[in-house]
Formats: C-alpha cells, sequence, structure tokens
C-alpha cells in the first residue's frame, strides 16, 4: 500500500485504514507498520501513522527491540512521538508480555525455554542485573515470582540466606533461580558458577529442590539467550 507524504490516515480509501482492515479481517491480515499506526493514531506534520510506525521499525529494527524501550525512552529517542503516543505502544507491548506470561503460568516449569518464554521479555531488556526467584510446587507449576535484589550475582552481595528466604516463607517444593546479563551475553562468570554452588549445597542442608539457575540474555545471531545450570549438568 502507497502513500503520498501528506496523506492522512482519513483520507485513505475506508478498506484501506488500519483500524478498518484490523475489524473486517483480523489483526494478522496487518503490517507491523499498520499495527503500530493503531497505537500511535494520528501521524505528524507531513507523515501519517502508518509511515510514523514503518519510521519506527526503520530506527528501531526489530519489534522486539522497540518493545524494549520505555514511553519516556521512546520520547526522548524518536523524534514525533509524543507521550500520549509513546504511552500507547509501550502499554501494548506491556499487556503482550503479560498475556504470555499469563499462559506459561498454566504450565510445568519444567524447561528452561518455559523460564525464558516467562522472564526473558522483562529481564533482556534491563539495563542492570536484577536477581529473581521462581517458587514451585510439588507439580513445577509457579506460585510465587519475587524479584531478590537488583545488582550483580556474585559472593558479597547475593548471599544463599537472601535468596531461599522466599522458599522457606511460602514452603515451596522447588525454586529455580534467574538473573540477567545487561551486555545480553548469557555465559556464566566465575562468580556465577561459585554462586550457584554454594546456593546448591544450601538448598540440599534445607531439603528445597534447586531445580535450575537461568541467566537471561538477549537473542542474538540464531545463539541460545539464555544459559541453563541445569541444562549444562553443573546441577546434577
Amino acid at each position: 500500500m502507497s502513500t503520498t507524504p501528506s496523506l492522512r490516515i482519513h483520507d485513505l480509501p475506508e478498506n484501506d485504514r488500519p483500524r478498518e482492515r484490523l475489524l473486517e479481517l483480523g489483526a494478522g491480515a496487518l503490517t507491523n507498520a499498520e499495527l503500530l499506526a493503531i497505537f500511535i493514531n494520528t501521524g505528524s506534520k507531513g507523515e501519517n501513522a502508518i509511515q510514523m510506525g514503518q519510521r519506527l521499525l526503520q530506527q528501531f529494527k526489530t519489534l522486539r527491540h522497540l518493545s524494549t524501550r520505555s514511553g519516556k525512552e521512546l520520547t526522548q529517542q524518536f523524534k514525533g512521538l509524543g507521550p500520549a503516543k509513546a504511552a500507547h505502544i509501550a502499554a501494548a507491548f506491556e499487556l503482550g508480555r503479560r498475556a504470555a506470561q499469563e499462559e506459561i503460568r498454566a504450565m510445568p516449569m519444567n524447561e528452561p525455554d518455559l523460564v525464558y518464554r516467562y522472564l526473558g521479555g522483562d529481564m533482556a531488556r534491563l539495563g542492570h542485573e536484577t536477581v529473581r526467584i521462581l517458587l514451585l510446587n510439588t507439580k513445577l507449576n509457579l506460585t510465587h515470582d519475587e524479584v531478590i535484589f537488583q545488582g550483580s550475582v556474585n559472593e558479597s552481595t547475593a548471599h544463599p540466606r537472601e535468596i531461599l528466604r522466599p522458599a522457606i516463607v511460602h514452603r515451596a517444593h522447588a525454586f529455580i533461580l534467574a538473573h540477567n546479563h545487561p551486555s545480553g551475553d548469557p555465559a556464566p562468570s566465575t562468580a556465577d558458577r561459585r554462586f550457584t554452588q554454594r546456593l546448591k549445597e544450601a538448598a540440599q542442608l534445607l531439603m528445597i529442590n534447586f531445580a535450575d539457575h537461568i541467566i537471561i540474555g538477549a537473542p542474538r545471531d540464531g545463539a541460545q539467550p539464555y544459559f541453563s545450570f541445569r541444562e549444562a549438568g553443573l546441577l546434577d
């Protein structure tokens, strides 16, 4: 679909307008730029909402990269996008993340890929390390999700008792520890490996199943965006 630079959405034929096309054909029939145009709603001088959506995709390259930007960052980094439009886009991506999490919460957390799908959207976009614990019941269903603290996982800032306290309080059968690497590389550091071993020993003393430690990275060049200590045989 081609448009002239100054053509407004309302000047397009009705069957070419994104909102009308969505209602008639379903969201799957729209391009990414058209879906973004629905949240942008109105364009700016010399540019309609679809063209603004196309420019967003050109600047941020992928929807995933766009989804990592907060509303405030969008207003600062993208010309022509005010607070209202930026808030609509950020809210849309957040609703998508929450919908995906709801589906996964109903499944047993017995695969690292599921943990990544549940946490990756939140943690991969953070510019600082965050440590999170997932508590599981005997069926390995998620019962509690808590941020333990923010900061590097090392022996000076992360003590096993701080990690295990929620598991004890909530009487969890098992737990999964997760933290992110802002660099995007999920490979464990020496400190990560050493701390995981200490936590494994403490969990064994308390007879709580240490199901996995997942390091969240970012998708890049087809490489796996997470590292699982269980999958690597380091928790056996």
